[in-house]
């Protein structure tokens, strides 16, 4: 990396480094382009950056992100409290919310079950999750990646689901969410993996 002779300059292109897919090159492209054409944009950005880092926390309900203690998907009484879905994480919640097709509860678990890297149950907010399949809950829908570690998170928290299950009046239902071949997408361009979600997640057409 290039070093110029403002240490300032070289410690902020170091920094913007944190951010997924910028390297040195791209945080001197964006520190260059900040302090030469946009300095006023730098400082907004740097006031909002602080501003979040010290007041955005994690909603003590579903664990998505939220300045206040519960988030506002979780303040309103209008969802349906009878869903549940599971999700990786909080960009995974603004997917499912931008497509406009559902309208239950979330959580959030932050990652995936990784013993290796020291993520187990606790980490995931699990216990916290079992406390929420309260007798309301009547589905739980598992929205986890179809990574290795996505599946073993969603198998983890089926098995674990069934022995809640042994203690509730109405058993709750546990559903997976479909993963294949993509509405406009080509058979030939789908991978073996996508064909073999797609076949194993087909669905009976009615004659």
């Amino acid at each position: 990396m290039a070093v110029f002779l403002s240490p300032l300059l070289d410690q902020l292109i170091t920094h913007l480094q944190y951010l997924p897919g910028i390297g040195p090159k791209s945080g001197q492209r964006l520190a260059l382009h900040l302090l030469s054409r946009d300095r006023e944009g730098g400082k907004a950005l740097a006031s909002s950056l602080l501003q979040c880092m010290d007041a955005v926390q994690y909603c003590q309900r579903c664990q998505t992100f939220t300045e206040e203690a519960l988030c506002q998907i979780c303040q309103n009484p209008h969802r349906d409290a009878r869903l549940l879905c599971i999700l990786g994480s909080p960009l995974d919640l603004l997917a499912i919310e931008q497509a406009h097709s559902y309208n239950g509860y979330y959580f959030v678990l932050l990652g995936h079950l990784s013993p290796l890297d020291g993520i187990g149950p606790e980490q995931l907010g699990i216990p916290r999750l079992m406390a929420r399949v309260t007798e309301e809950v009547e589905e739980v829908i598992l929205a986890t990646s179809p990574t290795i570690e996505g599946e073993a998170t969603a198998h983890f928290i089926v098995e674990t689901l069934k022995a809640v299950n042994k203690t509730r009046s109405t058993p709750v239902k546990i559903s997976r969410i479909a993963h294949g071949v993509p509405v406009g997408g080509e058979l030939e361009m789908s991978n073996s993996n996508t064909l073999a979600y797609a076949l194993n997640d087909r669905k009976y057409v009615h004659a």
